[in-house]
């Protein structure tokens, strides 16, 4: 994919480069029980989930509604239309959520 216009962004990806819109605000989080953690919470080196809206023509793993994992310690952050975007390199993508590789006894994560 050399070129995409996801969102018609005005913005042409480069290489290897993917740009990814975070899946929720940092700040206060809800436990799968429901319980609020405050965003002052001390936790270990968390991995966060996005969706990719555009990609470099050199990325070859991931495509542009995929939903990715990364990690969000010293990302590379850029604010188009007032969207806060996170730019990195493809090879900095943990793994891809598995919605267009499941099989019957897929673990819902292509790692």
């Amino acid at each position: 994919m050399s070129e995409n216009t996801h969102d018609k962004l005005p913005i042409r990806m480069l290489h290897d480069r993917v740009l990814v819109r975070t899946d929720s605000p940092e700040g206060e989080r809800r436990s799968g029980g429901g319980i609020l953690i405050p965003a002052t919470a001390a936790v270990g080196r968390r991995l966060a989930w996005a969706e990719v809206v555009a990609v470099g023509q050199n990325v070859r793993t991931v495509e542009i509604g995929d939903r990715v994992l990364y990690d969000p310690e010293g990302r590379a952050e850029v604010e188009v239309r007032g969207v806060a975007y996170v730019l990195m390199r493809e090879r900095d993508l943990h793994a891809v959520a598995a919605d267009r590789f499941q099989s019957a006894d897929s673990t819902g994560l292509y790692l």
